[in-house]
């Protein structure tokens, strides 16, 4: 008797959705005729710079030591095996490669600023073409790794145009076209996988995921969609993963290239703020329906936000008509505007909406990059600090005024984090000793006992208490949920 194979159900339809895929013939883009179109505007970027030598062992030492000390004779036998090139040894020159495009027919072209970083010689080569042109650096903004280019006496370059970034779907096909690994010219083709990833590359995060295969090399090439327009510049991958790669949206380059082709430093608005993004529990302290803002967790001194009058523990909600979700998006929206122009800031302070306006500042990478210097500790003598007491895990006493001084604070206030209890939610918060607590949910608290007082009563009423901490000379906010009573 024949045997008789039986296929399951899910198995049939499976297969049956299978062969309806193939009947559909489901079409992929023909990208041939944009890459005609568009590949000639791409360039492979090669750069030259000089690294000087590092001093080797024996210049170290010598800072610290005079000749005839008992390291001479190591150091003799280290150059007899490895010679003396390594003392004061001749500057040697490195090179490196990137991809860029071209913008406008008279020769510039935009790639990524860490392609060109501390270049002295730059060089464009075109598809097609055997020599290499010279290229001078026009501008460049560290800021969001963009650089402009330009090479002289050309009017006929084949060029590239900006898309609108913020109208790419998620899904969108797109296509890079770079120098992946010195092969020119190389031709990829994906979809947006995402959009507005921070991934801590700079301030002004807010990159297009790609799945359009770059690598290295394809830096500073651009991110293509159908219509031949420019939504991105190529600019990180993830160095583990494969298909994630990271694109600068057209619409924050374009205004950054324009002011770099006018010859100009990018300017950014400033607002003279240090903010956080608010999680579940810290809108909950706060008595917000949502997480949507940027929380203030403090007001530089003579800034434009000061002079506004805005305080810490403000939540922004928008800035000149433009909602704000969280502090990435604040920074962002700020910094597109002009030092000098006015926006209107919407902001909830305790629960109660208020706006104020705002004329502002210049936004200095230098000035944030630097650190303020330590305060002296050697101040007015302290009274003997209070006996430490324990609340939701912490134990506190009042800060000394030598703490104070070494804090950065006018006089001593609030409260000094001591210990923090083992696996309770305020570890789980990132609460630390060292910590000094201001406010308890938006309450000045200077003692044990007032802690404590805030934390039984309103504390207890929400559920959750929001802690505004001094660390480090940094001012920041930790919400510690409170265990319910049984």
């Amino acid at each position: 008797m024949a045997k008789r194979f039986l296929i399951p159900l899910s198995a049939t339809l499976m297969l049956l959705a299978w062969t309806g895929l193939a009947a559909a013939r489901i079409p992929l883009p023909d990208i041939t005729e944009l890459v005609d179109k568009d590949g000639p505007a791409v360039v492979n970027i090669s750069t030259t710079k000089t690294i000087k030598a590092q001093e080797n062992m024996r210049d170290l030492f010598e800072q610290f030591h005079k000749r005839g000390g008992p390291m001479d004779d190591f150091f003799d036998q280290f150059e007899k095996f490895f010679g003396p090139q390594g003392r004061g040894g001749k500057p040697h020159k490195q090179r490196s490669m990137g991809s860029g495009f071209v913008i406008s027919a008279d020769g510039y072209i935009v790639t990524n600023n860490h392609v060109i970083d501390n270049a002295d010689e730059v060089k464009v080569q075109f598809r097609n073409n055997e020599k290499p042109l010279s290229a001078k650096i026009v501008g460049r903004d560290q800021e969001t790794d963009l650089a402009l280019l330009k090479i002289e006496g050309r009017t006929n370059l084949p060029f590239l145009e900006f898309g609108d970034s913020s109208k790419v779907k998620v899904g969108a096909w797109v296509l890079a076209i770079g120098n992946p690994f010195g092969l020119e010219n190389t031709v990829t083709l994906g979809i947006v996988s995402a959009k507005g990833r921070i991934i801590g590359a700079g301030p002004f995060d807010n990159f297009i995921q790609t799945d359009a295969s770059i690598n290295p090399g394809n830096s500073g090439g651009p991110l293509i969609d159908l219509d031949g327009k420019v939504v991105g510049i190529n600019t990180a991958i993830v160095a583990s993963g494969q298909g994630i790669g990271f694109a600068i949206p057209s619409d924050m380059a374009r205004d950054v290239i324009a002011q770099l082709r006018e010859g100009k430093s990018v300017r950014r608005g400033w607002i003279g703020v240090t903010i956080q993004d608010i999680d579940d529990n810290t809108a909950k302290a706060l008595g917000m329906e949502n997480t949507k803002g940027a929380l203030v967790t403090s007001v530089l001194e003579g800034q434009p936000a000061a002079k506004a009058g805005v305080k810490t523990g403000d939540v922004i909600t928008s800035v000149s008509g433009e909602k704000v979700d969280d502090s990435n998006q604040l920074l962002r929206r700020v910094a597109t505007l002009k030092p000098g122009e006015s926006a209107e800031m919407t902001l909830l302070r305790k629960g109660q909406p208020m706006t104020v306006s705002v004329t502002l500042g210049e936004r200095d990478a230098k000035k944030l990059a630097q650190q303020g210097a330590p305060g002296d500790e050697n101040g007015e003598d302290d009274a003997a600090p209070d006996k430490a007491a324990t609340v939701i895990g912490l134990a506190v006493r009042s800060v000394t005024a030598k703490e104070a001084k070494a804090l950065g604070m006018d006089k001593a206030r609030g409260v000094l984090i001591t210990e923090v209890g083992d696996g309770t939610e305020a570890e789980q918060s990132d609460v630390r000793p060292g910590d000094v607590v201001l406010e308890v949910n938006q309450r000045a608290v200077n003692t044990p006992d007032e802690f404590k007082k805030v934390v039984a009563e309103d504390g207890k009423q929400k559920g959750v208490v929001m802690l505004q901490i001094k660390r480090q000379r940094q001012t920041i906010f930790r919400t510690v949920p409170l265990a319910e009573s049984k």
